[in-house]
C-alpha cells in the first residue's frame, strides 16, 4: 500500500512540474540589444559586492529584462541572465545603422589607409557626441572612406577624445616644424591672458572625422566614424618626405601604375593629395600631385601639380585605361561653389587636364 502511494506520489510530481514548464512564461523582455564591447562580463546583481556569471562577445544577441540606475539586467540567447552596465549595451536601433553602415562602406572607393595612433573611439556618426560604436585598441589597420568636418562643441571638449594642447598643436605642425610648435604655444601663452574684450567669442573650430573601415584582430570589420587626429596614415615612401617640402599635408593617396626599374623592379607611381593649413577645412583637398619614376635617374619626379583645387572624395580611376595605356582619374571640384568634374588623363609620365575629350596644355611642374 505505502509502495502505490509513494509510486502515485512522484508520478502526481513529474505531471506538477511538467505542466509547469509546460504553461509556465517568463517575464517578456523590456527590449533587444547587443553586446558593445570586445568582452561583457555579466554579474551576479547589480550591487557592488558581485561575482562574474558569464560573458558576451561583441554583437552578441541579449533579451534586456530590468534596468536600474546605470546597471541592466540583460538574459543572453543561452538563457543566462546577469547584470551589466549600460555603456556596454548596443540598442537594436543601433545595431541596424551600424550594419547598413558598413554595407554601404564596403562599396566606396578606399580613398587612403592607415592605422590608429592611440586607443579611438569609433562612432556611429561624425561627432564627439554621437554613439559610440566600439573602442578600438591602438595599431588597428584601417581603410579610409569619406572625411567630412564637424564643428567641435565646447560641451565636448572635455570628454575622452579631448587632447592635451601641446600634442593637438604638434598634430597641425609640419614634421620638424619647431618653429610653428614654439609659435602655436606662444599664441595660446597669449591667449590665455585677459583680453580687452571680454565679450569676444573665439572663431568656431572644426575637426576632421574619416568613416572608416576597422580591420579587427578577430578577422571582423567594424565600419563607422573616427576623429581623423586619432589616425596615422601609411604613406608609401618617399611620399612623405616630398610633401613636406612641398608644404602640403598628405590627406589621401593612391597608386595610377606601375612601370619597371632598369633593375627589374615594379615601381608605383601615385597620386598624391592634400591641402595646406589645419583640419577641419570645407575642401578634401586642395592641392594634386603626380610622382612618376624616372628610369635615367632612378629616383621619383614631380610629373603634375595642381594647387587651385576644392576636391571632394572619392576619386575614381576607371579600370580600363585609355589608348595607349593611358591612365584617367577623376573627381568633384567646388572651387567655383558648385560641383564641376575635373578629368586628367596620364600618357606615360606626361599628365593633362581633359576638356571635352581632349587633352589640355600640360600644366608645368613647380617646386
Amino acid at each position: 500500500m505505502i509502495r502505490k502511494v509513494l509510486l502515485g506520489s512522484a508520478l502526481l510530481l513529474v505531471l506538477v512540474v511538467a505542466l509547469y514548464v509546460r504553461f509556465h512564461h517568463s517575464a517578456p523582455p523590456l527590449e533587444r540589444a547587443y553586446a558593445g564591447s570586445r568582452t561583457v562580463t555579466l554579474y551576479s546583481t547589480s550591487a557592488q559586492v558581485r561575482e562574474p556569471v558569464t560573458t558576451v562577445s561583441f554583437g552578441d544577441p541579449l533579451e534586456v529584462l530590468q534596468r536600474f540606475q546605470n546597471q541592466v539586467k540583460v538574459r543572453t540567447a543561452g538563457g543566462i541572465v546577469g547584470w551589466i552596465e549600460e555603456n556596454d549595451l548596443l540598442s537594436a536601433d543601433l545595431w541596424e545603422t551600424l550594419k547598413d553602415l558598413e554595407a554601404k562602406s564596403a562599396t566606396m572607393p578606399v580613398v587612403a589607409r592607415g592605422h590608429t595612433r592611440v586607443l579611438s573611439n569609433l562612432h556611429i556618426e561624425p561627432g564627439r557626441d554621437s554613439p559610440r560604436v566600439r573602442q578600438l585598441n591602438k595599431d588597428i589597420p584601417l581603410d579610409m572612406m569619406a572625411r567630412q568636418p564637424e564643428l567641435v562643441v565646447a560641451a565636448s571638449v572635455s570628454n575622452a577624445e579631448s587632447e592635451p594642447a601641446d600634442e593637438a598643436a604638434s598634430e597641425n605642425a609640419q614634421p620638424g616644424d619647431r618653429k610653428s610648435a614654439d609659435r602655436k604655444s606662444k599664441e595660446r601663452t597669449s591667449k590665455s591672458k585677459p583680453d580687452a574684450n571680454p565679450d569676444t567669442k573665439p572663431a568656431p573650430k572644426k575637426e576632421d572625422w574619416w568613416l572608416v573601415r576597422a580591420h579587427m584582430s578577430d578577422q571582423t570589420i567594424l565600419a563607422g566614424w573616427l576623429l581623423g587626429r586619432f589616425v596615422e596614415l601609411d604613406v608609401p615612401p618617399p611620399l612623405p618626405d616630398y610633401a613636406t617640402s612641398a608644404g602640403m599635408r598628405i590627406v589621401a593617396w593612391t597608386e595610377l601604375s606601375r612601370v619597371t626599374s632598369t633593375a627589374g623592379k615594379p615601381m608605383a607611381q601615385y597620386l598624391l593629395l592634400g591641402t595646406h593649413g589645419p583640419e577641419g577645412q570645407p575642401c578634401d583637398f586642395t592641392a594634386l600631385r603626380v610622382y612618376t619614376w624616372g628610369r635615367q635617374k632612378e629616383r621619383y619626379e614631380t610629373a603634375f601639380v595642381e594647387s587651385n583645387v576644392c576636391g571632394k572624395f572619392p576619386v575614381l580611376k576607371p579600370q580600363t585605361g585609355g589608348p595607349e595605356g593611358d591612365i584617367t582619374f577623376t573627381f568633384l571640384d567646388y572651387s567655383n561653389g558648385s560641383p564641376d568634374r575635373r578629368t586628367y588623363q596620364m600618357h606615360q609620365t606626361i599628365v593633362r587636364l581633359v576638356k571635352d575629350g581632349n587633352a589640355a596644355k600640360a600644366r608645368k611642374r613647380t617646386h
